[in-house]
């Protein structure tokens, strides 16, 4: 049995379900903050933990498996979530690059209208030839990937090299980090950098959904 975290309106146009990245869970500050900004421009948001998360709930240390061997978590929950206003997969680094693995197959099923990506972890950090953009090069599903600029799993100067589908779009947060925070003096905090994002992704949703 999935556990789901929901927050935003209960009459939102759409439902946006998020994993958690490898090392917080999904009630963590952060994604916390994640599904308020989301809330406060009128989307609403489904969270859930793979097992191995949960499990630290119970003390149970357990590293991050691969995240190849998390898709059928994924594909769980989105099957337990069931019915509802348009869905669109997505998550936080690790939960990210997880949902886009199965994109493809539930958007060709008509399971999904999307994918969103909060800080996508194109590589291991400081291990730039160890790419991992193979399936996003081939990418069927309308994307879209939120990255700060000096995100170290992935700057904008990397990426910008990769040859990645058409099907992404990208929303750059200028001197952003992976956790989406400015450089020291840069005049925006992470709260105003959330904002943002959460104005891009859905005015991105309207567009994705035909809206």
């Amino acid at each position: 049995m999935t556990d789901f975290l929901v927050t935003g309106p209960r009459d939102a146009p759409a439902t946006l379900l998020l994993a958690h990245g490898a090392g917080a869970a999904m009630d963590s500050p952060a994604m916390n903050a994640i599904a308020e900004a989301l809330a406060e421009v009128g989307l609403g948001t489904v969270r859930f933990e793979f097992a191995y998360m949960a499990a630290r709930r119970n003390g149970r240390r357990r590293p991050p498996p691969r995240a190849e061997m998390l898709r059928a978590e994924y594909l769980g929950a989105v099957a337990a979530l069931g019915a509802g206003p348009p869905l669109l997969i997505g998550g936080k680094s690790m939960g990210g690059r997880v949902a886009s693995m199965i994109a493809d197959g539930l958007y060709r099923d008509g399971r999904t209208a999307g994918l969103v990506c909060l800080g996508y972890p194109f590589h291991p950090p400081g291990k730039p030839d160890r790419p991992r953009t193979a399936h996003l090069e081939i990418l069927e599903t309308p994307t879209l990937i939120c990255q700060g600029t000096r995100d170290r799993f992935g700057t904008r100067a990397e990426i910008e090299g990769y040859a990645l589908s058409p099907r992404i779009e990208f929303h750059w947060l200028e001197g952003g980090d992976h956790d989406f925070r400015s450089a020291k003096g840069a005049g925006h905090t992470v709260r105003d950098n959330l904002r943002a994002t959460a104005g891009r992704v859905a005015d991105w949703i309207g567009r994705a959904r035909g809206g």
